[in-house]
C-alpha cells in the first residue's frame, strides 16, 4: 500500500523522536589527523600538510572507545581527517578495533590508495570505504587543487570497487564548475563498477566560505535534485542526496528516507584535540567534553542537549516556517558561532522561482 506524503512525514517524525530519546551511539568518527596531502578549495576543516595538531596517539583514542559499554550491534568507527592514509599506523589502528570486535571504515581522498595499501587495509579488517570524486579530470583536479588527483583517485576507486568485502561508496561535492558533468560522472562510475554514489553541496565553512563559485544557484540546486530523482528511477546506480538538509518538495524522492540530521543522536566524534562532539563538520563550539578529562560514553549519555532538543534553532527564517517540524533547523553544520540565522535553507533553494 502506497502511503501519502503527509502520513509518511508524520510517521517519520515519530520515528525521529524515538531515535532521539534512545540516542544509541552507533557511528563514531575519529579525526585521527588534520594533516593532508591536498589543499582542496572546499575544505571545511582547513587542513594542511603542516597541521598545528599532532596526530592523536592510537592509545588515547582506544582508552576513550573502551568506555563505551556494550557497543550497539551496528556500531562502527569511521576514521577521518585530514587524510587518514598519512598515518603510518592506520592498519595497526584497524587491527586494534577488530580485536575489540568493532567494525571500522575510512574516508579518504584516494591519493595514496594503491594496490599495496588496498590489500593491507583489507587484511586489517577495513569494512567500509568512502572516496571522493568531484568531477572528471580537470574539474576534479580544480576542486582538489592538484593536477594528479584524478589520475590517483581513478585507480583508487577501481581497486575499491573490485572488492566484494567492502561497503564502498563515492561522494561528490556539486558546485557550479561540475554540475554540468553529472551525467558523465554517473556513466563513469557505472563503468568502474561503483554501486553507490552520494551527492553533496558545499557548505559555506572553512576555505569554501570566500569562494561564491562553489555554491549552487537556486536553478542549479533544482537541477541537482531533478538529476538525483531521475537517476534513482533509472536504478543503474544507487544515487542519493546527502543527509545535509531538508529539501521540501523533493523529500522522499532523493534519499531512501526523510531528512534526519543524526548528529549527537546516533553520530558522535572524537576530534583531533580530544574534543567530544558529533559530525566533524559541526562548529567546534558544539563540543560537549574532552577525552583527556572526561569519560566519552558518560558524556554521550548525559550531554548533547543542544543536539537532541533543537528548539533553539527556531529563530530567524526558521521561526515561522511551516516545515520546521520536519526540518528542525536543517543540518547542524549550518549553524556556527552563535548565529541567529541558519546559513543555508535547502527548502528555499529547491523552491520554484516565481
Amino acid at each position: 500500500m502506497k502511503i501519502n506524503k503527509p502520513i509518511k512525514q508524520f510517521l517519520f517524525r515519530q520515528f525521529k523522536k524515538n531515535e532521539t530519546k534512545i540516542h544509541e551511539l552507533n557511528y563514531l568518527f575519529w579525526e585521527c589527523t588534520t594533516r593532508c596531502n591536498l589543499s582542496c578549495l572546499h575544505c571545511g576543516s582547513d587542513c594542511s600538510k603542516d597541521s598545528l595538531h599532532q596526530d592523536m596517539p592510537l592509545e588515547d583514542f582506544l582508552k576513550a572507545v573502551d568506555t563505551i559499554e556494550n557497543p550497539a550491534e551496528h556500531f562502527i568507527i569511521v576514521v577521518t581527517g585530514g587524510e587518514p592514509l598519512l598515518r603510518k599506523d592506520i592498519e595497526a589502528c584497524g587491527r586494534e578495533f577488530r580485536k575489540r570486535g568493532l567494525r571500522w571504515g575510512m574516508v579518504t581522498n584516494g591519493f595514496l590508495y594503491n594496490k599495496e595499501k588496498h590489500i593491507s587495509l583489507l587484511n586489517a579488517g577495513l569494512g567500509s570505504l568512502t572516496i571522493s570524486v568531484d568531477g572528471l579530470g580537470e574539474s576534479h583536479n580544480y576542486l582538489r587543487n592538484n593536477s594528479r588527483s584524478f589520475e590517483r583517485v581513478d585507480k583508487a576507486i577501481e581497486l575499491a570497487a573490485s572488492s566484494t568485502r567492502l561497503n564502498f561508496d563515492v561522494v561528490t561535492c556539486v558546485h557550479q564548475g561540475n554540475i554540468g558533468e553529472l551525467h558523465q560522472i554517473k556513466d563513469y562510475l557505472i563503468r568502474k563498477g561503483v554501486k553507490a554514489w552520494r551527492l553533496f553541496t558545499i557548505a559555506p565553512i572553512g576555505r569554501a566560505k570566500e569562494n561564491p563559485l562553489l555554491f549552487l544557484t537556486k536553478p542549479q540546486f533544482r537541477e541537482l535534485m531533478d538529476f538525483i530523482r531521475e537517476s534513482r528511477r533509472e536504478k543503474r546506480i544507487k544515487v542519493s542526496f546527502s543527509c545535509e538538509g531538508y529539501v521540501g518538495e523533493y523529500e522522499w524522492e532523493v534519499r531512501d528516507s526523510g531528512f534526519f540530521c543524526r548528529a549527537g543522536i546516533n553520530i558522535g566524534s572524537v576530534l583531533i584535540d580530544g574534543s567530544i562532539s558529533a559530525c566533524p563538520n559541526i562548529d567546534r563550539s558544539f563540543a560537549q567534553g574532552n577525552i583527556y578529562q572526561d569519560n566519552l560514553f558518560e558524556i554521550w549519555q548525559t550531554k548533547f542537549g543542544a543536539f537532541r532538543n533543537r528548539s533553539w534553532t527556531k529563530k530567524g527564517k526558521c521561526k515561522d516556517c511551516k516545515e520546521y517540524k520536519n526540518c528542525e533547523g536543517n543540518g547542524l553544520h549550518y549553524w556556527h558561532g552563535g548565529m541567529e540565522e541558519v546559513a543555508v535553507c535547502h527548502k528555499e533553494q529547491g523552491e520554484l522561482i516565481r
